[in-house]
């Protein structure tokens, strides 16, 4: 079913997957850095080559993002075509080629290897929890840094705490942890995708 998004859903979409998944709370960030970091670092190599991609535009695809999130879980399909531009699709890209594994082909290959469940809502469910959250938490870091140093805020930033290790290339960084193996055993990938 489609679903014409209406601006006031398009505004409550984080809240509600808040609600369903958590958030990463201040001083927490360093036991997710394995999935912000790629989120981060994908989002800067294209503000980087498409400065016009700046906070608001972030802040739109990140938006985006949970609702394409949403419609894996709840097969609905959601027209968004009055908040996508092209400036905030390069950044929903970026985000995706980072976790999902309907958008990198090398991701959905690792958690096939691993017997990973694709078809099962409750096994994407658990699979995007950890997403979401991050995603979450770069919301609420690009609308802190776009409030106190203005629409480029949040990318001078990331710039200066992670831009010397994300290298300066269009290749998107991702990781992927398999969900329902014990910490110890957890299958992780890294990797690059042009």
């Amino acid at each position: 079913m489609e679903v014409k998004v209406s601006q006031y859903q398009f505004d409550r979409i984080s809240g509600q997957m808040e609600r369903e998944y958590g958030r990463i709370r201040k001083g927490e960030e360093d036991a997710h850095m394995m999935m912000l970091f790629p989120m981060e670092g994908n989002m800067l190599k294209v503000h980087r080559a498409h400065p016009e991609s700046n906070g608001r535009r972030a802040i739109e695809a990140i938006v985006l993002t949970l609702f394409q999130i949403q419609s894996y879980l709840s097969d609905d399909e959601y027209n968004l075509d009055s908040f996508r531009s092209a400036e905030n699709e390069r950044l929903v890209q970026a985000l995706l080629m980072a976790f999902d594994p309907f958008t990198n082909r090398d991701i959905r290959t690792a958690l096939e290897k691993a017997s990973f469940d694709l078809s099962s809502t409750e096994a994407l469910k658990e699979l995007y929890g950890e997403p979401v959250r991050c995603l979450l938490k770069i919301k609420d870091s690009v609308e802190l840094w776009s409030r106190e140093r203005g629409q480029d805020g949040y990318f001078h930033f990331i710039e200066n705490t992670i831009g010397t290790t994300v290298k300066r290339d269009q290749k998107m960084d991702f990781t992927v942890e398999v969900p329902g193996v014990e910490m110890k055993k957890k299958f992780q990938l890294f990797g690059k995708k042009r």
